[in-house]
């Protein structure tokens, strides 16, 4: 039965081609669909259209599907369109004509809104946590590896000297912006949108300020059609922010990668973090790494997709709109995934000391050489043209004792200024 439904059963064929998938990623949203249920009707009481005691016992019957939804043990079956008309039948049954009254002045439109909004908020949060950890564990790495140098590159050549500590904590930093757009689509979605029913509000005398503070949110998405303008909109800011984050995974993904090929040999992790070939038996291949660097790499496309899927829509709820469900979920999920899997084996990663006193790293050090000539009172271009001569007749004599002080730089990490930036992006 169809919360909709008429006189005449829909058709099957349209039934499945609508409803979709939707009520796997209906499991997702299931608990967060009846914390809404809740503040709704506790709010209906205090507007005298429920009474107390309808109030309680709803609020009773949802907390137990809320629990049941959180334990994994609440089902959608094939009967049912989504979460909705499936707690709703769950109600009735328990509370007989009391559970048909939880729908008064709202719609299905808002009750997946503030649902989605309720699960993206917990959902950042939890990302933010576990991007908070990663940056802990890389910012250790760069602590512990500060002194140990390794060769920098521009275009794919060696260039300067750099080092692991420049290296890991150049990550730790890049995660800090990964969290301010966290932070920006998390505000975005801590507006309530309950009570704009279908997108028109609605004749019954409700209080939306009293379901803001009930649920958590910081504030009310005020206009009832512009609550419901963020659907979509609320899912493609938060791709955006989950996209910028992947980014950073996918990019030292990559490096991880190179370095641990036999040409460069900078890093290793143990054997029973890499997989082997099954032809050539000396391999130790770097999957983990190359699937987040994929993984990644997709969820970069995923603002792209939501924008298309939204574009030209007039205001007013489309049911195109279900399609952005599945994508953000699904996301969320695999981003969580691979900042869990780098937080597992970046622990044992293994950094190969002494890599600059390798002969074929000679010319890393002409920069800092040269710097020395103008130290002395050289002009700049003068001692670039005498280090360009010296390299052509083959007597440059690197200076490899470097010296950078500069905040940011090998020799002054900025690790206490970089650990303060991240505090206080965690705390907005």
């Amino acid at each position: 039965m169809k919360l909709w439904q008429k006189n005449q059963a829909p058709n099957q064929k349209i039934d499945h081609f609508t409803v979709g998938n939707d009520r796997a990623y209906d499991l997702h949203l299931a608990s967060y669909d009846c914390l809404a249920s809740i503040a709704h009707a506790q709010m209906l009481a205090e507007t005298g259209v429920l009474t107390q005691k309808e109030a309680g016992q709803l609020t009773q019957a949802l907390k137990e599907l809320e629990a049941d939804a959180k334990k994994g043990n609440f089902s959608i079956e094939d009967d049912f369109e989504d979460m909705h008309s499936k707690i709703e039948y769950v109600l009735t049954e328990k509370l007989g004509a009391l559970g048909k009254k939880i729908h008064t002045a709202r719609s299905r439109n808002d009750q997946v809104l503030v649902a989605l909004h309720l699960y993206l908020k917990n959902e950042i949060g939890l990302i933010k946590g576990l991007t908070h950890d990663f940056f802990e564990l890389l910012m250790d790495l760069a602590k512990q590896n500060q002194q140990h140098l390794m060769p920098g590159y521009t275009h794919f050549q060696v260039a300067m000297p750099s080092s692991f500590g420049l290296w890991f904590s150049a990550y730790a930093e890049t995660l800090i912006d990964d969290v301010v757009l966290l932070n920006a689509a998390h505000q975005l979605v801590d507006q309530n949108p309950l009570g704009s029913a279908a997108g028109y509000g609605s004749s019954f005398p409700i209080d939306r300020k009293a379901t803001t503070k009930s649920l958590g949110f910081k504030d009310l998405k005020y206009n009832v059609i512009a609550a419901q303008m963020s659907r979509g909109k609320a899912e493609k800011i938060t791709a955006t922010a989950i996209a910028a984050l992947a980014a950073t995974l996918s990019k030292m993904a990559m490096d991880i990668c190179i370095y641990m090929g036999q040409e460069h040999n900078f890093i290793s992790f143990p054997d029973e973090l890499t997989t082997g070939s099954s032809i050539m038996p000396h391999k130790k291949n770097p999957d983990v790494f190359e699937l987040i660097r994929g993984k990644c790499n997709l969820l970069q496309g995923l603002p792209n997709q939501l924008a298309l899927l939204m574009t030209n829509l007039p205001s007013g709820y489309h049911r195109e709109m279900q399609l952005a469900k599945g994508p953000i979920i699904d996301a969320i999920e695999t981003l969580k995934s691979c900042l869990d899997m780098f937080l597992f084996s970046l622990k044992e990663i293994k950094v190969r000391q002494n890599i600059l006193e390798d002969d074929k790293y000679k010319f890393i050090f002409s920069v800092d050489t040269l710097n020395e000539w103008v130290k002395a009172g050289l002009p700049f271009r003068e001692a670039y043209q005498k280090m360009v001569k010296s390299i052509d007749a083959g007597d440059y004599q690197p200076k490899k004792d470097i010296e950078h002080t500069h905040l940011g730089s090998i020799g002054n990490l900025g690790l206490k200024l970089i650990h303060e930036k991240m505090e206080k992006a965690m705390k907005s």
